[in-house]
Order: C-alpha cells, then sequence, then structure tokens
C-alpha cells in the first residue's frame, strides 16, 4: 500500500500516525506541506531514516521545490508527477490527512 502524508510534521501528529501502520515494504510519498519532513537535517530526520530501513521514502518534486527545499535526507527519493502517477499505478493508496 502506498501512504502518501501531506501535512507537515511541525504542525500535526499525521506522519507519526501513518507510521504505526505501515507495513514492511510499504512506499511513503511526501506530498504538500509534508515534504518538510524530509529536508535534510531536521529534527524528524532519525525517524526517516530509521523508516528507510523497511520501507521506500518519496517526495514530490514539484512540491519541494515550491517550498524552496533543495537538500533532502540522505535515500529519499525526489519524483516528478510521472513518478507519482506510477507509484498509484502499483498500489493501493492510503492518503493521510
Amino acid at each position: 500500500m502506498l501512504h502518501t502524508i501531506n501535512k507537515s510534521p511541525f504542525e500535526t501528529s499525521t506522519m507519526e500516525t501513518c507510521f504505526r501502520f505501515l507495513q514492511p515494504g510499504d512506499p511513503v510519498l511526501f506530498i504538500e506541506d509534508g515534504v518538510y519532513a524530509v529536508q535534510a537535517a531536521n529534527r524528524f530526520s532519525p525517524m526517516i531514516e530509521t523508516l528507510q530501513k523497511s520501507n521506500p521514502v518519496f517526495a514530490l518534486q514539484p512540491d519541494l521545490s515550491a517550498r524552496g527545499i533543495d537538500a533532502v535526507a540522505e535515500g529519499v527519493g525526489a519524483i516528478d508527477y510521472e513518478g507519482f502517477v506510477g507509484l498509484v499505478e502499483e498500489h493501493q493508496v492510503n492518503t493521510w490527512f
């Protein structure tokens, strides 16, 4: 199952809630304000690093660019809209608001 997170972890606990329901191998895609979670060297970096041991992690590049985020945590894949569509075609989607 693909999990999408669109809320900033600095404002809500959506990300932590999502992480409790993940199964190993489930991809996680950060979109909209959710991309703040994968910005390099922030307080959520250790959580992202731990997550990557069992789950692929992606961030939507247009949302990173729109928020001026140039550096993301190591191992986070930046994808475009075509990549987003590809993930949606491969997985059922659970959107975390």
